[in-house]
């Protein structure tokens, strides 16, 4: 078995990454928490796990095949560039760093040191996102115009833990939350991205909490992005407009937001939609736990940095698309992407 250590046993660690390790058929023996708590459970919800109350004290774990970093962003790259040190395989929650020239630094080194790195990108792995690229790839909506995607909630109070209080340069704020996810998506769908312009607010928390990004994409392509904690009425979560209809997902009028039946399984609460007709779009079914068995398949395979699930390349590349409309937003105008390792001509 895939022998995985996993850094932060918080929200991300507890919630995502040991259900999904476990899921896919890893075997957790290591978990890093100085919290009491959070090391009782990390012991009773994975039987055998050995908890560690430091990095330190998990590299001299014997024979961990990779670590997972699930700690707060803030304190990613110094985490990642610990294990990659040590020679040891790296998973870095989203996002890999808090700017576009950490994320390379992360790159750089683990190419030198020939170990090992991707990035936990899970909502490639929604159900959502898998029925909107087989319908890009269906040519369903004919010839495309724009794509809108957003991610709104109501959280007048904010949430009193880390990512509310932190400072963007700590890690805090929906750029490197929410939108990490959304760009990621929509770089998969429509390429990478060459201009943007931001708008940005922050109501109750330190870092933002209320976005807006429009994008133009290398080939000309336009998308819109949004994310916010302060949306009483949520909108639509996609809607992807070409020549031969809009697909929807979602809307403010009380459609399903999220491709679940009663169950939880897939259902059928998207729409493509023509003025008046409106036909159910059938969700594809799309595993998270995959990503984890797409790490093991790696690790096993003759180069398994090629193999990885995800590109870290693909990671910096978000993360400047961030850095720019950090600079559209203060100035006002629309801003030039400039991704570091990239031959900029």
């Amino acid at each position: 078995m895939t022998r995985v250590g996993l850094v932060g046993y918080g929200s991300s660690g507890a919630g995502f990454h040991a259900p999904l390790l476990r899921e896919a058929g890893l075997d957790l023996v290591a978990v890093v928490s100085g919290n009491p708590e959070r090391a009782d459970q990390a012991r009773a919800e994975n039987p055998g796990v050995v908890v560690v109350p430091d990095l330190a004290a998990l590299v001299a774990v014997p024979d961990l095949d990779v670590v997972v970093v699930a700690s707060p962003s803030g304190r990613h790259v110094e985490h990642a560039e610990a294990l990659l040190e040590a020679g040891i395989a790296v998973v870095v929650d989203k996002p890999i760093a808090t700017d576009a020239h950490q994320a390379q630094g992360l790159v750089d080194l683990a190419a030198g040191r020939g170990v090992p790195l991707t990035v936990f990108q899970n909502r490639r792995y929604d159900p959502e996102f898998a029925t909107i690229r087989d319908l890009l790839h269906r040519g369903v909506l004919g010839e495309l115009r724009r794509t809108e995607m957003r991610w709104d909630r109501w959280r007048p109070v904010p949430k009193d833990r880390w990512r509310e209080r932190a400072t963007a340069a700590e890690g805090g704020g929906l750029l490197l939350d929410l939108h990490t996810h959304l760009l990621d998506q929509v770089v998969l769908m429509h390429g990478p991205v060459a201009t943007v312009y931001a708008e940005l607010a922050a109501w109750t928390v330190t870092a933002e909490d209320d976005t807006f990004v429009a994008l133009r994409h290398t080939d000309g392509y336009s998308t819109h992005l949004s994310a916010s904690s302060v949306a009483g009425a949520p909108g639509p979560r996609a809607r992807i407009t070409g020549s031969a209809g809009t697909f929807l997902l979602g809307s403010a009028g009380g459609e399903p937001t999220a491709f679940h039946d009663a169950d939880g399984g897939p259902g059928q609460h998207g729409w493509l939609v023509r003025g008046e007709e409106r036909e159910a779009v059938l969700a594809h079914s799309s595993d998270p736990a995959d990503f984890y068995r797409e790490v093991a398949a790696a690790l096993a395979s003759p180069d398994p940095q090629e193999s990885m699930p995800v590109d870290p390349r693909d990671a910096v590349h978000v993360l400047a698309v961030i850095d720019a409309a950090r600079i559209s937003a203060a100035d006002g105008r629309v801003v030039d992407v400039i991704t570091p390792g990239e031959d900029p001509h």
